[in-house]
């Protein structure tokens, strides 16, 4: 690439970043009426969705979701990122190309890491930009066993598989392995050194553990019996701490408890308590708030926003998706009406303010609340029906 070339794509990708940060971009001078918000796809992704429209192809659709405020975020999908600065009226196309994402990560409005396939391939690979998503570079050579990704600042961040947990200090460029418990199987960690692990103990259930330096030593802070255990999930932040437990599944039938603590793990509420005809008992014991989480479906990912705990809930078999939530660490529980679809993920940035991707019927969604969920407004729409 010659010098004329890198100085006008690095002059393309700080235009990206400058465009996603600004309010109210491509909305006109102050002196002009702001045009009214759009709608659908806001004609962004024409030739993808019609190289993705075709009898036997992959439709175009929304996988993962990242907002840093109530208006600014980002979406991605098979081989697209888009993002918006005024709350979805109005969305940039950020990127186009090889990579499929399943997860993006932002921690600010330039760092971002992702994991994504190769048009749509098996292999997962860790990306990286510092342009705010236009143009991304694969970190290491070989694909990585990470499921997910989280990223405190642009420098440090943690790789999560549900058996390990690996950590960065460079951004990415190099890991170390942290040390879990045997039979880890899903952990969460808040810094270097303050992290928490689900534990599965054969014929007997699950252990909450917890270790404040750095995995050289861990401590139980729950013991939660099950006849089926397989996996779990922690969300951790300041005091609050919150266990996702999964039971049996079967019949598009999923039983899970979750529970929460607001004091560091030293007490423990029993929220959610799901049993189903086709998963069989939920793991625990005792009094629950609740016995359907949202949706009465599959547990998707949880979010912590100030002092609210959101979960997203999808039962495909209903056609339903939704979210359940608690602004005091599990003492009430509040499932809010579902949308129609197969499976959704959320991002929210305060307990009343969310964004919701959901893969329907025939589309592809991304959704916005600004009151917790009790409604959601279609913000951006791709058609994923064969034509």
């Amino acid at each position: 690439m010659n010098l004329k070339s890198r100085l006008q794509q690095t002059v393309t990708a700080l235009l990206t970043v400058i465009l996603i940060t600004l309010p109210g971009w491509g909305a006109g001078s102050s002196a002009e009426a702001a045009p009214a918000c759009g709608s659908g796809d806001h004609g962004l992704l024409q030739e993808l969705q019609k190289a993705h429209s075709g009898t036997g192809s992959t439709p175009l659709s929304i996988a993962d979701v990242d907002f840093l405020s109530a208006d600014t975020g980002r979406a991605a999908g098979n081989g697209f990122l888009i993002g918006t600065s005024d709350g979805g009226c109005h969305f940039q196309q950020i990127y186009t190309g090889q990579w499929s994402f399943r997860q993006i990560e932002f921690p600010d409005n330039v760092h971002g890491w992702a994991l994504a396939t190769v048009n749509g391939g098996q292999a997962v690979y860790l990306l990286r930009t510092a342009d705010g998503g236009s143009t991304w570079t694969r970190l290491m050579n070989k694909p990585v066993t990470f499921e997910r990704v989280e990223f405190l600042d642009g420098s440090i961040g943690f790789g999560y598989s549900r058996a390990s947990t690996y950590y960065t200090r460079d951004g990415g460029e190099s890991w170390s392995l942290v040390q879990t418990p045997a039979n880890t199987r899903g952990a969460q960690f808040t810094s270097r050194n303050n992290g928490w692990a689900a534990v599965v103990v054969p014929g007997s259930g699950y252990r909450v553990m917890h270790t404040a330096d750095g995995g050289k030593s861990w401590s139980r802070v729950l013991s939660v019996s099950a006849p089926e255990a397989s996996y779990g999930q922690l969300y951790a932040g300041g005091n609050q701490v919150y266990a996702l437990l999964y039971g049996g599944a079967g019949m598009s039938q999923t039983s899970y408890s979750l529970y929460g603590s607001s004091n560091a793990g030293a007490d423990w509420t029993r929220i959610i308590a799901q049993e189903t005809a086709g998963g069989g008992p939920a793991p625990g014991s005792g009094t629950a708030k609740v016995k359907k989480g949202p949706a009465a479906g599959t547990p998707g990912n949880l979010v912590l926003a100030g002092d609210a705990a959101v979960l997203v809930g999808y039962q495909p078999a209903a056609e339903e998706v939704g979210v359940g939530l608690t602004r005091d660490n599990g003492k009430t529980w509040k499932n809010q009406p579902a949308v129609p679809g197969f499976e959704g993920r959320i991002s929210f940035t305060d307990p009343n303010h969310g964004w919701m991707t959901v893969k329907g019927l025939n589309s592809s969604t991304l959704y916005s609340t600004k009151d917790a969920g009790v409604t959601w407004t279609p913000k951006f729409t791709l058609e994923t029906a064969a034509r």
